[in-house]
């Protein structure tokens, strides 16, 4: 999709940064922040769903995942720009001012505590999320472009004056390469990437969407950072977001390689098992309803028949045991 905006058009008009909702202003900014965040929700059911944890359960993550990525978010922004104090931290923040690298070290935080709470694989739920949070982000760009904001060098050549290759600045009069529009087209490919990834290929060690995740975004980040306008490049004298984005692209790959040999040295092989022992790493155990299992329960207690065993087939398989073919899927309430 190409817009022929070119400089020399004399009714050319930036976007508007805001509109207006019964006297009060909202940003197109925070549309885009908050959109990404709706589809992200929906893909990380989706997965959820596929994985066989409780699509219910999606709430409880958005609520932990949230609050902590927006502080880390609007925290490490503030700690890293030098024309931002921390006293502007609640003062300024309508009017931008979050770092991806923040929320994803935020969001990381809420993770963890979602874990805790459901008692659950920290990498099975950060591999349906991740997918989600690179959809987020690509969406999210869009923002920048609103905001006139995190662009590349100034465009001389009057035939790449157009958008979406490059972006009119109106408060310097001059044409800017769209690096917002180049990162959010790269997240939406790497969502494509991670999504068929997960929806595709149950059998993969739990965390090689996580490690393409951090691999992928970090890669991209840490080409893109440098050729920033300098107004746009965290950190005085360290570029704190392209250190950040390195350690998290090295940090992918070795995650990526580092599960890949675990899987091997335990089950034969860097993908499956041997000796027909299914995927270790990947098991999707069922849940059951509380009905369910008092149900089980009782038929797993109740006297053998004669000349017979007590039945066997009525006891809830283990969590590391594959769910039978008429198991629950995702969407029922585990009971522990």
């Amino acid at each position: 999709m190409v817009f022929a905006l070119h400089a020399a058009a004399p009714n050319y008009t930036p976007p508007p940064r805001s509109f207006s909702v019964f006297g009060f202003d909202i940003y197109y900014y925070a549309v885009c922040i908050v959109f990404g965040i709706l589809c992200a929700t929906g893909i990380v059911a989706l997965l959820f769903k596929r994985r066989n944890i409780p699509v219910d359960w999606t709430v409880d993550l958005l609520l932990c995942i949230l609050p902590l990525g927006i502080i880390g978010a609007r925290t490490f922004y503030v700690l890293t720009d030098p024309s931002t104090s921390i006293a502007e931290w609640f003062s300024g923040f309508r009017d931008g001012g979050l770092s991806i690298i923040g929320g994803v070290i935020g969001g990381a935080l809420g993770v963890v505590l979602f874990c805790l709470i459901h008692k659950i694989n920290f990498l099975r739920v950060a591999d349906c999320l991740l997918p989600g949070v690179i959809l987020a982000q690509g969406l999210g760009r869009w923002g920048n472009f609103f905001n006139q904001e995190v662009y590349g060098p100034e465009i001389t050549n009057e035939a790449l004056q157009w958008l979406p290759f490059g972006v009119y600045i109106e408060r310097v009069g001059e044409w800017h390469y769209a690096f917002f529009f180049y990162e959010s087209l790269l997240n939406l490919l790497g969502f494509a990437l991670l999504f068929s990834l997960m929806w595709n290929f149950k059998k993969k060690p739990h965390g090689l969407a996580v490690a393409g995740y951090f691999f992928w975004y970090g890669t991209v980040r840490s080409v893109m950072e440098p050729l920033r306008d300098p107004d746009y490049i965290l950190g005085t004298n360290l570029p704190v977001s392209q250190v950040f984005a390195l350690v998290m692209a090295a940090g992918g790959l070795l995650l990526f390689l580092g599960l890949l040999l675990y899987n091997r040295s335990r089950f034969g092989r860097c993908f499956g098992a041997s000796g027909g022992l299914g995927e270790p790493l990947a098991v999707l155990p069922a849940y059951y309803t509380k009905e369910q299992r008092k149900k089980m329960n009782g038929a797993a207690a109740s006297p053998a028949p004669e000349g017979g065993e007590p039945p066997t087939d009525a006891q809830p398989p283990a969590d590391d045991a594959e769910p039978p073919a008429a198991a629950p899927r995702g969407g029922e309430e585990r009971d522990e």
